[in-house]
């Protein structure tokens, strides 16, 4: 039987919208939508979605849901992560969605998201059996999967997405080394637990899902002249690229940041202190490779989804 399935990924700064087709033999994506919805701006860091974000979320839902009916659609799941399940006001935003879409939003716990991400890259990527640490930073939260191609060993979700390290720690623009230095000292902290776990299951592999990693692969290909489709899953970008970037980012406001070949608006603000933590992770460990998946969060759901679906079959 043939279904037409559509997931809603409600992000802290992007709702995704990822359709597909399903049948017996295995799915195929029809089509993706992606809105920058900023929901977690000036409320995430207190614990509420501010009215404005909810003005912007429920235009985006109703966007969406029209797609979706006008694409015959059979089942839609609709789920929020880091901004939805830390806020206060999640209840209020949910209801008020279902009120003018009639659409159930699912709020998922951050290691379930951690559980999805893995998914999603594994039907992306071929892990080996060589351990990966596979990151996803978020607006919201990062999570954090060491893994291969048949275990997760360890997984982590923590709060400290782009939106909050934004908020919190890039106070001037280009970034200060005072203000870099401030998000150094937070990660000791936050990210203890990441490098214990690293120590118990060593790996070398650095994996990048979506995000601020597509970005830098964007940026990377563009300057090597390395041409590559929508439809590819996994995209070049390599320790010397990164730290070229990295480079060029911490000394550009956002305007030069603009300018640069690649880069997208709603990515523009986010990425410095995105990119910030990953060479945090990169001075803290010793990584010799860098990989980037296109497919993360939405995709994982997307392909659990569709196992439940043959189960039930």
């Amino acid at each position: 039987m043939y279904a037409k399935i559509a997931i809603i990924d409600m992000g802290t700064n992007t709702f995704h919208l990822l359709m597909a087709g399903a049948d017996d033999r295995g799915y195929h994506i029809l089509s993706r939508d992606r809105l920058a919805v900023k929901i977690g701006m000036g409320g995430i860091n207190e614990g509420y979605i501010t009215e404005a974000g909810i003005h912007r979320a429920l235009l985006a839902m109703q966007s969406f849901k029209n797609i979706i009916d006008e694409a015959g659609v059979q089942k839609v799941y609709a789920f929020g992560t880091s901004a939805l399940r830390n806020a206060r006001n999640n209840h209020e935003v949910v209801a008020r969605i279902k009120a003018l879409t009639d659409l159930d939003v699912d709020i998922i716990s951050g290691d379930r998201e951690a559980e999805f991400i893995y998914y999603g890259v594994k039907s992306a990527l071929h892990l080996e059996r060589e351990k990966s640490l596979i990151v996803d930073i978020g607006g919201g939260s990062v999570e954090f999967i060491i893994g291969d191609n048949d275990t997760i060993f360890w997984k982590k979700s923590l709060e400290i997405g782009a939106q909050r390290l934004l908020e919190k720690f890039h106070q001037h623009d280009p970034i200060t080394p005072a203000d870099i230095q401030a998000l150094d000292v937070y990660f000791d902290t936050m990210l203890a637990p990441l490098f214990e776990a690293l120590e118990e299951y060593p790996t070398r592999v650095l994996v990048g899902s979506s995000g601020t990693f597509d970005t830098l692969s964007d940026i990377f290909c563009i300057r090597h002249e390395i041409h590559k489709t929508a439809e590819e899953i996994e995209t070049p970008l390599s320790l010397e690229g990164f730290w070229e970037i990295y480079d060029e980012l911490i000394h550009k406001d956002r305007a030069a940041r603009m300018q640069m070949p690649g880069m997208i608006d709603m990515r523009v603000d986010m990425i410095v202190v995105a990119c910030c933590l990953i060479r945090y992770l990169l001075e803290r460990h010793d990584f010799n490779r860098i990989r980037v998946s296109t497919y993360s969060l939405k995709e994982g759901v997307l392909a659990s989804l569709i196992q439940e679906m043959k189960l039930l079959a």
